[in-house]
């Protein structure tokens, strides 16, 4: 895959997350938290941290490291949202912290660094190789799956974030 089109998909990403992020901030409080069936996590809230910090993450070990706020299992989603990402203010600003930091990274790919293969340890501690490309890849899937469980609750409140396909993205973007 050539930087260009990874790139591509980060936007995407980025799209995506934005209109979730901007219905999310209309939810009542007491909704926002509440316990509801069929996610991975157990709330709205939860699920937006796990997404923030899957991101943050990968854009570490894209980067050759992993910030001290990223070394618990990025799957605890729950944990964190309870003790260290309480409100939606606060994982939102994560969130558009992190945003800043993946554009400048995605700015900085080549068709040779992304053709590359990059080092890093799973949240076990074991080593593994991939292609940056797949590890690319793999973070626009996940974050695809956690936000179409964010758009389900979303949409159960009267807060659809509307259609979150790829095509629609790139459409908008060409237009």
């Amino acid at each position: 895959m050539s930087a260009e089109f990874l790139r591509t998909l980060l936007d995407y990403n980025t799209w995506a997350n934005i209109r979730v992020f901007d219905r999310a901030v209309a939810v009542p409080e007491s909704e926002y938290f509440a316990t509801a069936h069929g996610l991975s996590f157990a709330n709205l809230h939860a699920t937006l941290v796990h997404i923030v910090v899957a991101e943050l993450v990968w854009l570490a070990r894209w980067q050759g490291g992993m910030p001290a706020e990223a070394l618990k299992d990025a799957r605890e989603a729950d944990l964190l949202a309870e003790t260290e990402i309480r409100t939606f203010d606060a994982v939102e600003t994560l969130w558009r912290q992190e945003l800043a930091k993946q554009a400048s990274y995605a700015a900085s790919l080549t068709d040779e660094s992304a053709a590359g293969s990059l080092e890093y340890q799973t949240q076990f501690g074991e080593p593994n190789v991939q292609p940056l490309e797949q590890l690319i890849s793999h973070l626009v899937n996940h974050g695809t799956q956690f936000r179409a469980e964010a758009a389900v609750r979303l949409t159960q409140l009267g807060l659809s974030p509307g259609d979150l396909d790829l095509i629609i993205y790139l459409r908008e973007r060409d237009s």
